[in-house]
C-alpha cells in the first residue's frame, strides 16, 4: 500500500478519534470553565458547541439556574432563653464559577459551605431576638437581615444568596410535651372556672325565680281572698237587701234551697213533725 495513502488513513483515524474529544457542548442551564493542566484558561457561559485541546484541557461544568438549599433542622436558643428547632432553606446560584472552583471545588462543596454560613448567621441573628419576635412580630425583617449577611459571606465563594427563609420553627419534642400539658391544664382550669361561674349564676337565677314565684303566689292568693271577700260581702249585702224587702219570701226561698240539698237522692232524715224545717211542707203551710 502506498505510504501516502497510509498517512491519509492515519490522519483521518486521528481526526475521527480526536475530534469528539476536542468538542463539548454547553446547554442553557449550564456554565463551565476550561482548565489546562489545572490552570484556568477561560470561562464558558454561552450555550452551544465549543472547542478544547483534548487530553490537555478539562471542562468543569456548573449549574447556571437558581438552586434551593434545604438545611437540616437544628436547635437554636433565642434571646429569652427559649429553645427552637429551626428548619430553613436558601435559594442561591453560582455567579462566578472560577471563584467557586478555586475555593470549594464543586456544587457539593458549595452546599457544604452554605450550610456553615446560613446556619451560623441564622443562629447568631435569632439569638438576638425573643421567641415572639421570631415567630410573628419581626420575622420578615430578621430573615432579610440574615439573607444580607449570608450574601456578603457567600460572595467570597462565587455564590449569590437570593433568599433565606425559615420553613418551620418548632419547640423541641421534650419541651412540646410540657407545653401541651401546660396548655391542657390551663384550658381545664378555665373550663372549671366557667362551670363554677355558670353554676353560681344558675343558683342565683333559680333563687330569684323562686322568690318571684313566691311573691306572685302570695299576691295572687291575696287578690283571690280579697276578691272572694268582696264577693261574699256583696252576696251578704244582696241577701240582706232581699230579706229587707220580703223577709217571708226570702225565708221561703232559702228553705227550698235547703230542701234541694238535703232531701235529694236516698237521703233519710228523722225530725219532729212540728220542726221548723218542715213548716212549708205541713198542711198548714198549704193553707
Amino acid at each position: 500500500m502506498d505510504k501516502k495513502l497510509i498517512g491519509i488513513i492515519v490522519i483521518i483515524a486521528l481526526v475521527i478519534f480526536i475530534l469528539p474529544l476536542s468538542l463539548f457542548t454547553i446547554n442553557e442551564t449550564e456554565q463551565a470553565i476550561v482548565t489546562q493542566l489545572g490552570k484556568f484558561i477561560r470561562e464558558v457561559k454561552q450555550p452551544g458547541l465549543h472547542f478544547r485541546i483534548p487530553l490537555i484541557q478539562a471542562v468543569h461544568r456548573f449549574e447556571a439556574r437558581v438552586m434551593e438549599y434545604d438545611a437540616t433542622a437544628a436547635k437554636i436558643i433565642t434571646d429569652d432563653k427559649k429553645h427552637l428547632v429551626i428548619d430553613n432553606y436558601a435559594r442561591w446560584k453560582i455567579v462566578d464559577p472560577l471563584k467557586l472552583y478555586q475555593t470549594v471545588g464543586n456544587k457539593i462543596g458549595a452546599q457544604s459551605r452554605l450550610d456553615d454560613i446560613v446556619f451560623s448567621e441564622m443562629r447568631e441573628e435569632l439569638a438576638r431576638h425573643t421567641l415572639t419576635e421570631i415567630v410573628s412580630v419581626n420575622r420578615q425583617e430578621i430573615m432579610d437581615k440574615v439573607a444580607t449577611q449570608c450574601a456578603e459571606k457567600a460572595a467570597d465563594y462565587g455564590i449569590q444568596i437570593i433568599d433565606v427563609r425559615i420553613k418551620r420553627a418548632d419547640l423541641p419534642e421534650e419541651v412540646t410535651h410540657s407545653v401541651y400539658a401546660r396548655m391542657k391544664a390551663e384550658r381545664q382550669r378555665m373550663a372549671k372556672k366557667y362551670r363554677s361561674e355558670g353554676e353560681e349564676e344558675a343558683v342565683m337565677i333559680r333563687a330569684q325565680t323562686d322568690k318571684e314565684k313566691t311573691i306572685l303566689l302570695a299576691e295572687s292568693y291575696m287578690t283571690a281572698e280579697k276578691t272572694k271577700g268582696e264577693g261574699d260581702a256583696e252576696a251578704v249585702k244582696i241577701y240582706a237587701q232581699a230579706y229587707e224587702k220580703d223577709p217571708e219570701f226570702y225565708s221561703f226561698v232559702r228553705t227550698l234551697e235547703a230542701y234541694v240539698k238535703s232531701l235529694g237522692g236516698d237521703t233519710t232524715m228523722i225530725l219532729p213533725a212540728d220542726s221548723e224545717f218542715f213548716k212549708y211542707l205541713s198542711p198548714k203551710a198549704k193553707e
